[in-house]
């Protein structure tokens, strides 16, 4: 089984990727991570510390790990912001593997605004940006956004932390239908049969933050999320079987004894 998700220029040896947020600690966000096998970890630019090398920072926690940061722009809901946020990280920290996020509504569903991210995705490709771009479940969209320069498009499940899993099962597949770059199921993921659920639909990867950092569990919830991608994935290239409205015989019935 080929377990290497590429996007643009970067290879990864795990299709899930998890987040940083939520967690009690720098140190049990590192244990979460490292247990669910993840190679990226997004994280919003203000936590990474770039302007402030002597607090403590995830740089530091992740150091000697294999684990890549994954900058996002949570908070930005201007292209504008996004744009001036993602060229100071990159001056800071040399990064240039993004998470694009413009946020429309801030107060209750947290959906992104597709518009000012198509935006802020061609200025930032042409920059020379690798960018993975945070969506709504709209295949046009998802579409517009490729064209516009975005290395993987990343379709929302149901909105954020809400744990609610695919809402729109349908609109992912249509998205990877439409796109030729990966597409990476984020924001929604409540447990780990959602992440199998959103493999075997097609998805390249899945994004989850809160199912693993508020789980009572964080550290076996993060190795669920792990064995749940991969059988997933498994279970999408296997092929499965056509649905059937009647039963059919598991057994042979041909030269069985006639009464």
């Amino acid at each position: 089984m080929d377990n290497i998700l590429k996007i643009g220029k970067y290879e990864l040896g795990s299709r899930l990727i998890v987040g940083s947020g939520k967690y009690d600690s720098f140190e049990t966000t590192k244990e979460a991570t490292l247990a669910s096998g993840s190679e990226l970890i997004t994280v919003a630019v203000r936590r990474l510390n770039i302007t402030d090398p002597d607090k403590e920072n995830l740089r530091d926690t992740f150091a000697g790990t294999n684990v890549k940061f994954l900058p996002n722009s949570a908070g930005c809901v201007t292209a504008e912001e996004a744009i001036t946020t993602f060229r100071l990280m990159r001056e800071a920290t040399g990064i240039d593997l993004i998470k694009l996020e413009v946020i429309g509504d801030t107060q209750k569903t947290l959906y992104p605004d597709v518009l000012e991210t198509i935006k802020a995705c061609e200025i930032l490709a042409k920059e020379g940006f690798t960018i993975m771009s945070y969506t709504s479940d709209d295949p046009i969209m998802a579409k517009r956004l490729e064209d516009a320069g975005s290395h993987a498009i990343m379709p929302l499940a149901a909105p954020i932390g809400s744990g609610l899993g695919i809402q729109n099962p349908y609109n992912i597949v249509f998205i990877r239908e439409a796109v030729s770059v990966p597409v990476i199921v984020d924001a929604g993921i409540g447990c780990a049969s959602d992440a199998a659920y959103a493999m075997e639909l097609g998805a390249a990867g899945v994004l989850t933050n809160t199912a693993i950092a508020q789980a009572q569990n964080p550290m076996l919830m993060a190795q669920a999320m792990k064995h749940a991608v991969q059988a997933g994935r498994m279970s999408y290239l296997s092929g499965r079987i056509p649905k059937r409205p009647y039963a059919t015989a598991s057994s042979p019935i041909d030269g069985m004894i006639q009464f």
